[in-house]
């Protein structure tokens, strides 16, 4: 018998009539109230979860993918805002029900109780508190004074000693209406856990712009603002003909382009209005306007995120999923994309990424948002964009061995520089070419959807603006293509191409990998059908490494030297190959002449000496490598791999060895030289006197 159950963690399948149950790591499915990040590097999202812990984790990792090995348990409860000191991301204070607070100490591994009001009104309703605190009350950090941590009862609290002690800097923000202070639940059961605790302060927010301009929204449906550092308030609650009484302020955005301007997010679907409401003022509360045009009748809203770079650009969260404005909220469209249909109940804005904490399907994230901010009002009329890449960091980031299955872990944010370019109307006839180009012009990268128009095409691949430069491009330069008609993603690995192989080559933990390229500023070129975009970009060290652009240059020269150095050996190999592939095509031509016969087969014999001491040929599976020694080939693509294991310059004995296995190879070269001499001329030689021919009709 086949069981299934769900609950607050999730789901869990039983195939055995329930002796068995599934765990919820099959599944991603936290239930988040809020999202938060830190100014780490990478930097962290923080989330408290209905019915688990809060945890906090870097939003990319240095593998493959971001698993359970990356999640970290953090300060608060289960219904926390989360908010980590800005001086010390390794503090965080998180809040939970009840008004408790803890400050978490994740270097100590130690908990403080921080509550503004260490008073616990366990099985009495909100009536007996000093103050109301919410079950999920607000704190956070101000933009402004990094020691300033603001904390939401139905008053407005402040610490400047990372709460150590309390200033109340406001009255009661709320409506305080003695009928929403009550215990909670009935005569039969109470459930005072906290979770129904009203009149209390449910948002809050400074402004970027100006300090001490700080807002707080009510749970029972009044907006406040002091420009003074909360020694004065203003109500500036929208009228009631555009705001419900008790509408819950769910969210309060000031912009981070003008003074005086917010947005605000609120719901009323406790009382069964599954209106969305979404605010916008410019005068500090002074007069609002309703922004909901697009955006489904019965979504209910519960965040709204002004973008930081472009002015007018909004995101909104609801209760059914995402939507988007790129008219300050006069207009709003879906934005589902991937997203599971969910509830989004907080919105995050960092670096210029989106993260969005969802009740049910866990933290969803998009690691670039670039592309929105150059989208224009003619943008749909063009053939074909190239978006000007974001600023991308050069940072040691394994691929792993395979594809992660996303459902069972995050997906990483890419290795590489991430691409975007758009084509309207895309067919298979159409040629699409980008290729990567360093500031002096050289290519260091070509992508194309067809390789061998690529490898015909006669022009030099190098900038119009720069100095004419000679150029030849082997197939194993260049990558596919694979566009689409409408948006399309590239990630280029910030890699040179690898070094030359051969058909049937096996290297023992040797893979192919060209070097990474050097911190700086780099061109894109975008070709489409004859015409071309260019756009400049930068790449920028991981600023947690010492290193200066000096051991970044000197590693990226020794590594280009030594996959020279590789391809050199391995096209050696090829070119063994290619003249006993001639001598046995040969061979069947003279089958009847032993003298020649001969010949052919000391010199079969001889390329085959050279060629084995360059690459074991015996080598012709992954296993193989363990029972026969590799060869010289094998020997420098692992200096190669094995230097490139961080951002380091070479050591000293690398740079020993390199010159060393050199010798090696060039002696084999010369070898491989003096056996065609030998052999070559006298070959032909008789060839010409049996007047054989090679194509015979």
């Amino acid at each position: 018998m086949r069981l299934a159950i769900a609950d607050d963690g999730g789901a869990q399948v039983s195939n055995d009539g329930g002796n068995n149950w599934t765990t919820y790591f099959n599944q991603p499915t936290a239930q988040f109230y809020r999202v938060s990040t830190d100014n780490s590097f990478p930097y962290r999202i923080y989330g408290a979860q209905q019915d688990n812990s809060t945890i906090r984790i870097k939003h990319r990792s240095a593998s493959s993918s971001i698993g359970e090995r990356d999640w970290e348990p953090t300060a608060g409860g289960e219904s926390a805002h989360l908010a980590p000191d800005p001086l010390n991301n390794d503090i965080v204070f998180g809040g939970t029900y009840k008004g408790y607070m803890m400050m978490k100490n994740h270097i100590t591994d130690q908990n403080r109780s921080v509550n503004v009001w260490p008073d616990n009104p366990a099985g009495s309703g909100a009536e007996v508190m000093k103050y109301r605190f919410n079950w999920n009350f607000p704190i956070l950090f101000s933009p402004h004074n990094p020691k300033k941590l603001y904390a939401g009862s139905n008053f407005l609290h402040v610490s400047t000693n990372s709460g150590q002690s309390w200033e109340t800097v406001s009255g009661d923000l709320t409506r305080n209406l003695p009928e929403t202070i009550l215990s909670s639940g009935g005569p039969i059961t109470q459930d005072n856990t906290g979770a129904e605790h009203y009149a209390n302060i449910f948002a809050i927010a400074e402004s970027e712009l100006e300090e001490g301009v700080i807002w707080t929204g009510s749970d029972d449906g009044l907006i406040h603002v002091s420009k003074d550092n909360g020694k004065t308030w203003e109500n500036v609650t929208p009228p009631s003909n555009m705001s419900p009484k008790l509408n819950m302020i769910n969210c309060i955005d000031p912009s981070p382009f003008k003074k005086g301007k917010v947005y605000v997010a609120a719901t009323s679907y406790k009382f069964g209005d599954y209106t969305p409401y979404l605010y916008k003022t410019e005068d500090y509360g002074k007069t609002w306007e309703l922004i909901t045009t697009g955006i489904t009748s019965n979504y209910y809203t519960r965040a709204i995120r002004s973008d930081k770079k472009r002015e007018g650009l909004l995101y909104a969260g609801t209760e059914w999923g995402m939507f988007i404005s790129f008219d300050d909220g006069k207009s709003w469209k879906s934005f589902q994309l991937n997203l599971p249909i969910t509830s989004i109940r907080d919105i995050a804005i960092k670096d210029n990424d989106l993260i969005v904490a969802t009740h049910g399907r866990s933290f969803w994230m998009i690691d670039d948002l670039t592309p929105l901010h150059q989208l224009e009002s003619s943008s749909n009329d063009k053939e074909f964009i190239l978006f000007k890449p974001d600023m991308s960091y050069r940072l040691a980031q394994s691929g792993g061995w395979r594809k992660p299955n996303t459902l069972l872990v995050g997906e990483n944010h890419p290795n590489g520089v991430i691409v975007n370019y758009f084509i309207k109307n895309y067919s298979e006839d159409d040629f699409v070419k980008i290729e990567i180009f360093d500031k002096s012009g050289s290519i260091i990268r070509s992508f194309t959807n067809n390789k061998s128009k690529l490898m015909s095409d006669n022009n030099k691949p190098v900038l119009s603006n720069t100095n004419d430069i000679d150029y030849a491009l082997s197939s194993s330069d260049i990558k596919s293509l694979s566009p689409k008609t409408g948006g399309n993603r590239l990630i280029w690995d910030m890699r040179y191409p690898g070094f030359t192989s051969f058909e049937g080559m096996i290297f023992y933990s040797s893979p192919n990998t060209g070097p990474k390229v050097v911190p700086g500023k780099y061109d894109i070129k975008m070709s489409y059908n004859g015409n071309e975009i260019i756009q400049e970009f930068e790449i920028v060290k991981d600023p947690r490494v010492e290193n200066t652009q000096e051991d970044y240059e000197k590693q990226l020269k020794f590594l280009l030297q030594v996959k020279d150095e590789v391809s050199r050996a391995n096209q050696t190999i090829i070119d063994i190959r290619n003249v006993k592939k001639d001598l046995t095509y040969l061979s069947e031509k003279v089958k009847d002449k032993n003298q020649i016969l001969s010949i052919i087969n000391r010199f079969m014999d001889d390329l085959s000496v050279v060629e084995n001491n360059i690459h074991m040929t015996k080598n012709q599976s992954r296993q193989d490598p363990l029972n026969y020694g590799i060869r010289i080939n094998n020997r420098i693509a692992f200096l190669l791999a094995d230097s490139q294991r961080g951002d380091y310059p070479p050591t000293n004995q690398s740079l020993e060895f390199f010159e060393s296995i050199k010798k090696e190879l060039n002696a084999e070269i010369s070898n491989f030289k003096k056996v065609l001499n030998t052999y070559t001329v006298e070959i032909n030689n008789m060839i010409q006197d049996n007047d054989i021919k090679f194509i015979s009709f």
